[in-house]
Parts: structure tokens; C-alpha cells; sequence
């Protein structure tokens, strides 16, 4: 079972698994973008799940 879950996580040309992409892109992204960008994210995804969360009790 080890195998087969081993061959999903393979990308297509098969040198690098998806969770090697996925750090590759994110450090990219990291170097490219900065500290800067990831508090941005953070404070807009923050301010996003509020609103949720309020309107969800307003329902209530």
C-alpha cells in the first residue's frame, strides 16, 4: 500500500513528489514575494473567517 500511495504523490515527470513542488513553489514564493506578503494573506484570510463567523451568529 506504501508503494501505491508513494506513485500518487509522483508528478508527472516523475523527479520530484508533490510535496517537493509544493516546498519548491513555496519557497519561490517566499523569496520572490517576502514576509510582507504572507501578513497580507493572513490578515485578509483573518478578516475573511470573522465575517463568517459573524454572519453564522447573526443566522443563529
Amino acid at each position: 500500500m506504501a508503494k501505491k500511495q508513494n506513485d500518487r504523490n509522483k508528478n508527472s515527470n516523475e523527479n520530484m513528489t508533490v510535496e517537493e513542488a509544493g516546498r519548491k513553489g513555496g519557497e519561490a514564493t517566499s523569496k520572490n514575494r517576502g514576509r510582507e506578503f504572507y501578513e497580507e494573506i493572513g490578515r485578509k484570510g483573518g478578516e475573511a473567517r470573522s465575517k463568517q463567523r459573524d454572519n453564522k451568529l447573526d443566522k443563529n
